[in-house]
């Protein structure tokens, strides 16, 4: 092996390290961040590719979370709080629009499978009927 040839080597070594090392970051940053009720938008919608939006959905709250090459942001709505859920079906995915009822911004969610949307709309309506069940009925 001449020097430029090992040089060639250790240039492409060195690449498949960086590169692999960054696949293993999207991969673990697009993993659930939570146990339960967590749905993924699909990496082939936009915005998603490399870390795909999840929103948790639990009895009490609605939480979206999107992660970052540093850090994350998370949004919740107390599920008191929710005033509306819409869902925009396009031809392969949906866009569900959680609004609230205090005016702020809603959670806007794009990208997640049709069947995924309808099953974050019929828990929000579960757990809000839960919610405002009366005591003695629960």
């Amino acid at each position: 092996m001449s020097g430029e040839s090992s040089w060639l080597w250790a240039a492409v070594a060195v690449a498949a390290v960086i590169v692999g090392g960054f696949a293993l970051i999207a991969w673990r940053k697009g993993r659930p961040f939570a146990k339960g009720d967590v749905f993924r938008a699909s990496r082939f919608s936009a915005g998603n590719h490399l870390f795909p939006t999840q929103v948790l959905i639990t009895p009490t709250s609605v939480v979206q979370y999107t992660p970052r090459w540093i850090g994350k942001q998370e949004e919740s709505i107390h599920m008191a709080h929710v005033s509306s859920v819409k869902i925009d079906t396009k031809l392969l995915l949906s866009n569900v629009l959680i609004e609230t009822s205090g005016g702020a911004s809603p959670i806007r969610c794009h990208g997640h499978h049709k069947g995924d949307a309808v099953k974050m709309k019929t828990l929000i309506e579960r757990y809000q009927s839960e919610y405002y069940r009366p005591e003695g009925k629960r």
